[in-house]
């Protein structure tokens, strides 16, 4: 996101990386009622009381991990960002009745009313696939073998879960350079 902002000559603000999210709710999700519901308070804190991610981890039975991908998740995004913009994330709907998303520095909505930057939206397999090689590839170099063992097997099982047209698409992504703008 940061570097598609720099390319375009545009500041690392929160009006900024508002606009260039990579994510929205999709139709589908909407359809299946568990899209992002959320509320922005006066102060620019975040209230989320409905998000797919937390359905997703509730239904695995992964609450725990939920917890832990919530809490650091988004305020790593935009940390990588600009770590001058101060995202928390005070707590989640894993432990809590909501999420509490909050700015240290300005206003978490800012410049959200002009949207996303639709060309840098991305689909919910370029998601998975992002996350699962980004995983892949730090527990192969930390674990070597072991890792490698371990990433298979996770591919195994996301085929047993969701499909060999899944673990496909998932696959189609392997030479895929997620840390560079494209």
């Amino acid at each position: 996101m940061a570097q598609r902002a720099i390319r375009d000559g545009q500041p690392l603000t929160q009006a900024t990386y508002n606009y260039y999210g990579e994510w929205v709710n999709t139709d589908e999700i909407r359809a299946e009622g568990i899209a992002n519901q959320m509320d922005t308070t006066p102060e620019g804190t975040l209230k989320v009381t409905r998000c797919p991610w937390h359905t997703q981890f509730k239904e695995m039975g992964l609450s725990e991990a939920g917890a832990e991908y919530c809490r650091h998740l988004d305020s790593a995004i935009s940390r990588g960002f600009n770590p001058y913009l101060g995202y928390e994330v005070e707590q989640t709907l894993h432990t809590s009745d909501c999420c509490i998303h909050r700015l240290l520095t300005g206003n978490i909505s800012e410049g959200s009313e002009r949207g996303k930057n639709p060309a840098g939206l991305k689909d919910f397999a370029y998601h998975c696939a992002h996350s699962y090689w980004a995983y892949n590839e730090v527990t192969a170099a930390i674990f070597q073998a072991e890792g490698e063992r371990v990433n298979v097997q996770v591919l195994r099982d996301f085929t047993e879960d969701y499909g060999q047209e899944m673990a496909d698409t998932i696959w189609s992504y392997r030479n895929t350079n997620f840390n560079v703008c494209d």
